[in-house]
């Protein structure tokens, strides 16, 4: 039988490797409402070749909500709603690069947005992060270092709000500095902020995009992590004359607005209050998940491993002592019933060895606690 869903359980392993959500905790009756109301509402309409920006009653939403949970208010012509943030990465290199162009990237990073990134093809730069987020004095040298060798920066990708993959939320002395450094240097910030919704101690920092001078910044947004991610829904925030330029490009003069009966199902979801209760309801879920996984972890990992507590988003970063690398650890670990994705493959390069994530969002409490009792074992095995 031919799969029909990404996931792969592994019987007898607990993988803390995928970022994905518990299937419980998908909102299935509030979708089946929505997709209700939607063909109620509009008939034919709903599933007729989509208006190119997407449809207004989703785009006025999402300009009042992200004036309550962001800095600024978008104008509509600011918003194009995408399948995805995946699908917008995509469409904004195939439309704001060529072959050979110079990305920056932070390292580390997301790791299937280089895969995106490295399709197209494009000269990727790593540049340095840290605990407070993507080093900008080290951005600063590699653009002059790039400019002693004729080139220049065409586009930086990084993700500013609980990252992915080490769960830093970058300071915002440091994005109003990224802002500045972006307009000066003349190239445009990718920001992927997937995990805004999902903050558990205190709301999310002001994204870049709200802060930066017009033009600099494109903002990546998606329900995938807020609502389910087989809606592939998502949308981005940009400067209204890139939003028209991306309105104009084949794909969409081609086949109208991306996903429109799912962004209009959408739109009844949130018109309905159902978005926000679910909202509430993951952000309770997942804080408690956070909390019992590094509970756990100060309980069982040795000496030597280090971890901080992420404030939103999916995934806990560890630093695994020196000398120990992960890659070389996970077969042991699979072998105690728990993986998860060594830290290596979030680095353009330079990658240090010692590091892993987990993911919690996959696994209720009692599972995460008995994960890292598992992997402490692997650890406490090869020390």
């Amino acid at each position: 039988m031919l799969p029909i869903v990404q996931l792969v359980h592994r019987p007898g392993i607990l993988d803390l490797g995928w970022g994905h959500p518990d299937p419980t905790a998908l909102p299935v009756a509030a979708l089946r409402r929505a997709t209700d109301a939607t063909l109620t509402r509009y008939g034919a309409d709903a599933l007729a070749y989509g208006a190119e920006r997407g449809p207004g009653p989703l785009i006025e939403w999402i300009c009042a909500r992200l004036a309550h949970i962001d800095a600024r208010h978008p104008d509509p012509a600011e918003v194009l709603i995408t399948s995805g943030a995946s699908q917008a990465l995509d469409l904004l290199c195939t439309l704001m690069t060529a072959p050979g162009d110079t990305v920056l990237v932070e390292s580390p990073t997301y790791h299937l947005a280089v895969r995106i990134l490295r399709d197209h093809p494009l000269h990727l730069v790593a540049v340095p992060s840290d605990a407070d987020g993507i080093d900008v004095e080290a951005l600063t040298t590699i653009l002059k270092q790039l400019a002693k060798r004729g080139r220049r920066a065409r586009m930086l990708y990084f993700v500013p709000t609980y990252h992915n993959p080490t769960g830093v939320c970058l300071s915002l002395e440091r994005r109003r500095a990224l802002a500045t450094i972006a307009a000066e240097h003349g190239f445009v910030l990718i920001e992927d902020d997937v995990y805004r919704e999902l903050s558990y101690d205190a709301p999310a920092p002001p994204s870049v995009w709200s802060i930066a001078p017009p033009g600099t910044v494109v903002r990546i947004a998606s329900f995938s992590k807020s609502l389910a991610p087989g809606l592939r829904l998502g949308y981005l925030t940009a400067d209204a004359s890139l939003t028209r330029r991306l309105i104009g490009s084949g794909v969409l003069d081609s086949g109208g607005g991306l996903n429109p009966f799912t962004a209009l199902t959408v739109a009844e979801v949130c018109a309905a209050g159902d978005f926000e209760a679910t909202v509430t309801r993951l952000r309770a879920m997942y804080r408690e998940r956070r909390d019992a996984l590094a509970q756990s972890l100060r309980m069982y990992l040795p000496p030597g491993c280090r971890f901080t507590v992420p404030g939103g988003g999916f995934f806990q970063w560890v630093e695994l002592p020196e000398g120990v690398d992960a890659a070389t650890l996970l077969p042991r670990a699979e072998q105690t019933g728990v993986s998860y994705l060594p830290g290596s493959r979030f680095y353009l390069d330079a990658a240090r060895s010692n590091t892993l994530r987990l993911s919690f969002s996959l696994y209720p409490p009692h599972q995460l606690t008995e994960a890292a009792r598992r992997l402490g074992e692997a650890l406490a095995a090869i020390r």
